[in-house]
């Protein structure tokens, strides 16, 4: 066996005491288990523990809780741009869009940012205890917002504080999942994502309803009495198993550990890649309703674009997942993220009818929902089992300049494009082909140039 197919399937069997690698310093380092030999004789690793059971009771009870957790963190992210129209027209008319776009941006910004933090503490305190931390502070954060009249207070409230909650609240639950699941890993980060999309779809429909009816500070008790309730089954079913991450029994973790994600060319071009990925595809999520109104659609109509959007991205989040399984995370993240770049260089760039403009919605829900679906399952082929939660925090970190930057940057386009939506629309097909190239980079550096090799 060459030393590349070894090292492939170490990754591949990271949970498997017949073929696991000890990543940490001692005892012992990098030391290879030997399949031959019986176990009475094999190294002892502080994290021998048994194979994930890849289903039963518990673990299925897990994706059901981080199925909940989605919904209630990304979910919530995609309903955003209902709270832009509002601030403008109603709560914050004399500021300018640009400053209020500042709000969601941070919002992404600071889910994404926190990543190392939360991550180091799902790894070390566990899965559960983060988890409701972040429940509490989503939810603290949205009943403040329900309070807020000036920006500054709806800025700490909902771009701040709820950010940061879920940021807690969606992380140690990707990062859970490894340690339960391993052949059906793809098909159970598919389950969990799709939350994410049905919340995209609920959220915005029952903003923009609520805030016509009871107004926006019950709209907002409304949503954070919703949320309460989802993220109770969340924090009483997600934990991790075994000394997996988010299972609370990692011990501290030492500078070697803190700076090992750093230091792999793998991790650092998957990175690099997610960075520009992120750049490119919250554009079309955030700019596809407007640009079909600029194409004349009504806005009885347009105002259910971003639901196609998320209606579309339930079937690509999970078939992304099942299908991972079956062909390799890798390889079927390749072939989305490339179809996604090239979907929007060839179909948004030249729609000008409704029919083009929702055909383009829902087809790209479906091609990008691998992005939203695999990250922890990509980070799972480079990383320790139980520096999970740590290292797809680092991948997070870096993707949350790009979710800060993007909607000022695309900004800048549109006007210096004087309201034509096409160079903005070349901008993220080209940063997601770019973005996908060097996820290549690291597929190649793991199995070389080998087309048909599952990872």
């Amino acid at each position: 066996m060459s030393i590349m197919e070894l090292e492939q399937e170490q990754h591949e069997d990271a949970l498997d005491p017949a073929k696991r690698t000890s990543l940490h310093p001692s005892p012992p380092a990098h030391e290879i288990l030997d399949p031959e030999k019986p176990p009475q004789h094999q190294p002892r690793s502080p994290w021998n523990d048994d194979p994930p059971p890849d289903g039963g009771v518990a673990a299925w009870s897990v994706v059901f809780g981080a199925w909940c957790a989605m919904f209630c963190s990304f979910g919530w992210i995609n309903s955003i741009g209902t709270f832009q129209a509002y601030y403008e027209t109603t709560l914050l008319p004399q500021y300018s869009a640009s400053t209020i776009a500042w709000i969601p941006s941070l919002e992404v910004f600071f889910m994404f940012f926190m990543g190392p933090i939360v991550g180091f503490l799902s790894d070390t305190l566990g899965a559960r205890i983060v988890i409701t931390t972040g429940a509490l502070l989503h939810v603290f954060g949205l009943m403040m917002a329900s309070l807020s009249t000036q920006y500054y207070q709806i800025l700490l409230a909902q771009g701040v504080c709820s950010a940061m909650g879920l940021c807690a609240i969606f992380q140690p639950c990707m990062s859970a999942i490894p340690s339960w699941f391993r052949r059906r890993r793809g098909a159970a980060y598919g389950i969990i994502a799709s939350g994410s999309s049905v919340g995209g779809i609920v959220f915005p429909i029952m903003m923009s309803r609520l805030i016509g009816s009871v107004g926006f500070p019950w709209t907002m008790r409304i949503a954070a009495f919703l949320i309460t309730g989802l993220l109770v089954v969340t924090c009483l079913t997600v934990r991790g198993r075994g000394a997996g991450a988010g299972s609370g029994k990692r011990p501290a973790m030492d500078r070697e550990a803190l700076l090992r994600p750093y230091r792999e060319v793998k991790m650092r071009f998957l990175v690099a890649g997610f960075v520009l990925l992120t750049f490119g595809i919250y554009i079309p999520t955030d700019y596809v309703e407007t640009s079909a109104i600029s194409d004349g659609m009504s806005l009885d109509l347009a105002q259910y674009v971003v639901p196609m959007v998320n209606a579309g991205s339930i079937i690509g989040r999970m078939a992304a997942g099942f299908l991972s399984d079956a062909v390799g995370t890798y390889n079927i993240f390749l072939l989305v993220g490339a179809v996604t770049g090239i979907l929007i260089l060839g179909l948004w760039i030249p729609a000008a009818t409704d029919a083009e403009n929702i055909t383009f919605a829902v087809l790209y829900g479906i091609t990008s929902g691998a992005y939203f679906s695999l990250p922890a399952a990509l980070v799972a082929k480079l990383a320790p089992l139980p520096e999970i939660g740590y290292w797809t925090g680092v991948l997070y970190l870096f993707s949350s300049i790009g979710g800060l930057t993007t909607n000022p940057i695309a900004g800048a386009i549109l006007a210096l494009d004087h309201g034509s939506y096409t160079g903005m629309k070349i901008f993220s097909g080209l940063l997601l082909l770019a973005g996908t190239m060097l996820v290549l980079v690291t597929r190649i550096r793991q199995t070389g140039w080998v087309f048909h090799a599952k990872f």
